[in-house]
């Protein structure tokens, strides 16, 4: 037995999901995905991750602005879907579309609901200084993120994870857990539970706002903001009035106090460049200065220095 599915999602994190339904016995009849946007230099109009793996494989794809419109739904209606499946799809999904399949509409969630409902779920799980984050499986309400869940999957978050790393990480979590919860549904033995809202947190959408390091913070504070923001926002502070950038930090063992100010270069070497804070030393491992390229520590260091500059 096979599910006829549609499938909506836009970026990177929904493709393996995608991949693994074309891959199982199941059939992709439609994919649903936001309208190509700008992207580039040349802001040329570019198809999104998911949307290039449905044209690679053929399958007809959809883009609508909004699913509220009842030709929109006429439209999703007509692939006759057992199920939808949406996962980082951007748009909202009204009560009249959760509707139309016949098992209602699945969403693959990175985080181990509630603790994280929203817009950004991993990068505020890394934030926040979680030990673990996962997936969930829920069947979609009408609410953000609301829905009973179905099937969850924990994964670590260690000292060395990013939020990309944390993305890449749950996005394969997430296909097996799909397929994993689609086997469960066709034998008839799936056991939803409610969420519990007294542990529900909200995460914001990221904004280029938040990215600016406060050197008062605590190190293991702006340890965490760096790894959560690598991918975006990417957290910077001020070099000579433009931003320098750092994609990746830790806690160096060991640090001694320091009774520089906070934002104050006390110390270089290859493993990374130590910088004291509010409460501790924060070394940073990755990083870029303004119209450079991303560089490691140690390739940053080869003919500058920062030993000294006070952020």
């Amino acid at each position: 037995m096979s599910l006829r599915i549609v499938y909506a999602g836009t970026p990177d994190f929904a493709v393996p999901a995608l991949k693994a339904l074309l891959a199982s016995p199941h059939q992709v009849v439609a994919v649903y995905c936001q309208p190509d946007r700008p992207a580039g230099r040349g802001r040329k109009l570019t198809f999104g991750a998911v949307k290039q793996v449905a044209v690679d494989a053929g399958i007809p794809v959809e883009q609508p602005l909004s699913l509220k419109p009842l030709e929109a739904q006429e439209t999703l209606r007509a692939y006759a879907p057992d199920v939808m499946i949406v996962a980082a799809y951007g748009l909202i999904l009204p009560q009249s579309v959760l509707d139309i399949p016949r098992y209602g509409c699945l969403n693959i969630h990175g985080s181990l609901l509630p603790r994280w409902r929203g817009a950004a779920p991993i990068q505020r799980a890394i934030y926040a200084g979680d030990a673990q984050t996962g997936v969930t499986i829920m069947q979609m309400a009408a609410g953000l993120d609301t829905g009973d869940m179905l099937h969850t999957v924990v994964c670590p978050i260690t000292a060395q994870d990013g939020g990309q790393s944390i993305h890449d990480k749950l996005a394969e979590l997430g296909a097996s857990a799909l397929l994993e919860t689609l086997d469960v549904l066709m034998a008839g033995q799936l056991q939803p539970q409610v969420q519990d809202e007294a542990l529900a947190n909200y995460a914001h959408k990221l904004q280029k706002s938040e990215a600016e390091i406060d050197w008062a913070q605590p190190a293991v504070t702006i340890d965490r903001m760096i790894r959560a923001f690598d991918a975006y926002p990417t957290a910077y502070t001020l070099y000579h009035g433009q931003p320098l950038r750092f994609f990746a930090s830790s806690i160096p063992p060991l640090a001694p106090c320091s009774p520089a100010s906070p934002g104050t270069v006390i110390a270089e070497s290859k493993a990374g460049i130590d910088i004291a804070t509010g409460d501790g030393v924060v070394r940073v491992t990755s990083l870029q200065m303004p119209g450079g390229k991303r560089l490691s520590a140690a390739e940053f260091l080869n003919g500058r220095s920062l030993l000294g500059e006070c952020f």
